[in-house]
């Protein structure tokens, strides 16, 4: 999506950039049977360009162009928020959105207290109308309400809080010096209800998200028979007060495939966060960012992280660093399934239609203004598995895009050879065991038991 840029800032980028990269793999002529394929390609998009294709199946490396040479990845950088997000929830990992109370339960069903609303980062969250015209799944208002008037709950004296303190304040990412950004959509926060929409048709936004939720919810307990006796506000839960009901968001296996098929900006910063604050030190895009890093280094990848989605400018990484990462993702539970297809889902169910590509090539796409990218996995004619990455950056995107469709038919059509590497061989057999895990099963959302002082 176009975000205005200083053409000047992107060369000093890229020129910083480029001397960070070792001089024993400046691109030269190599041995990689597609370079010559893929440097035409990329010379056709223009720009400042790199590739990198590596047969999963055998580990040879097919094409290596500039492969070291940092570029602006756009929502490439998505792929490192959600595989990151997999591998520390794992992909049946999920996020709860509770309602704690402080007070007691009387036996003619009065809750003598508050409640507190606390969010932990689901950005699935909402109302179930806007639910299921947006996603289709989620975790809704209305069943935390019917939670706690099963209870036997009917009247509560105090008020409901919104409590989102387990993420920070700041709305937006670094693109916009942390406040609201259009381009995310919504206003962060670890109490996100209804992508911060303050009316269901997207004609009105949240100002202040944690109150609004309290709000919701107040309404919510009122149709379910729970009149409250005062007014929602906001604030942190104070450490005394119990569960009362809890709430389980769809697998993170699901939130990655809802960031990655439609490059979903604000759920990949509301997932960022979520990281800071469960594996890292703070619910915060600098916190996220860390895990994110450290993560990465399993598989010898460093990319420059600043945020959860591709927006900034400031991220940067490598064609070789995202092909690494995605060799060491190729078979972990939820994360191929998460991205579009091409010729039928999200991002690419316009492109490469009719061609050697459809249904065989997974990808995660990236658009700036001046800035393209794709990456992700084909299947090639014989059935081996392809991971590749091509960034280009000062480009005009269309021509970028269509390079890239070209190169993606060009790779479903390969027959590399080769035999299968001994670590392909063994997941291989360990599918066939029935011994993997199993991240894509089926989900059946959860809610809480309700427990209350008497």
């Amino acid at each position: 999506m176009p975000v205005p840029s200083s053409v000047r800032r992107i060369a000093l980028l890229l020129s910083a950039a480029a001397l960070t990269a070792p001089a024993a793999v400046a691109q030269t002529a190599s041995a990689a049977p597609l370079d010559r394929a893929v440097t035409r390609e990329l010379s056709r998009a223009g720009g400042v360009n790199g590739g990198y294709v590596l047969d999963t199946t055998t580990g040879r490396v097919l094409a290596s162009v500039r492969a070291d040479t940092p570029r602006i990845p756009a929502s490439v950088e998505k792929l490192y928020t959600t595989s990151t997000a997999l591998l520390r929830f794992g992909a049946d990992g999920t996020l709860d959105t509770s309602v704690l109370g402080s007070g007691r339960l009387l036996d003619n069903g009065t809750w003598r207290g508050d409640l507190w609303l606390r969010g932990t980062g689901d950005p699935t969250f909402g109302s179930q109308s806007f639910i299921n015209r947006s996603y289709g799944v989620g975790t809704s208002v209305e069943e935390l309400a019917q939670a706690i008037a099963d209870a036997g709950i009917t009247r509560v004296t105090g008020r409901v809080y919104g409590d989102e303190s387990r993420f920070d304040l700041r709305r937006g990412g670094p693109s916009t010096s942390w406040r609201y950004d259009v381009w995310i959509g919504g206003a962060l926060s670890a109490l996100l209800y209804n992508r911060g929409l303050a009316k269901e048709d997207g004609s009105a936004r949240q100002t202040a998200p944690a109150l609004f939720a309290a709000q919701q919810l107040t309404a919510a307990l009122k149709r379910a028979g729970v009149r409250v006796g005062k007014a929602a506000s906001s604030g942190p839960a104070p450490e005394s007060a119990e569960q009362l009901a809890a709430i389980s968001s769809p697998p993170m296996s699901t939130l990655a495939r809802l960031t990655n098929v439609d490059s979903d900006n604000l759920y990949a910063e509301q997932l960022l966060k979520t990281v800071g604050a469960h594996h890292g030190r703070a619910g915060s895009t600098a916190a996220g960012a860390a895990v994110v890093r450290q993560t990465m280094r399993r598989f010898k990848a460093s990319p420059r992280i600043a945020d959860g989605s591709g927006l900034s400018r400031v991220n940067a990484t490598t064609p070789r660093q995202v092909v690494l990462m995605l060799d060491g993702m190729r078979d972990e539970p939820g994360f191929r399934a998460s991205l579009p297809v091409a010729g039928r889902t999200g991002t690419l169910a316009k492109r490469m239609r009719g061609t050697s590509a459809q249904d065989r090539c997974q990808a995660k796409t990236g658009t700036l203004s001046n800035v393209s990218a794709l990456a992700g996995y084909c299947r090639t004619a014989n059935n081996h598995v392809v991971a590749f990455a091509f960034l280009a950056n000062s480009v005009y995107t269309v021509s970028a895009k269509a390079a890239e469709d070209r190169l993606a038919i060009m790779l479903a059509r390969q027959r590399p050879a080769g035999a299968a590497r001994a670590d392909a061989k063994a997941k291989a057999q360990k599918n066939r065991s029935g011994g993997a895990a199993t991240g894509a099963a089926a989900h059946a959302r959860r809610v809480g038991a309700v427990r209350v002082a008497r």
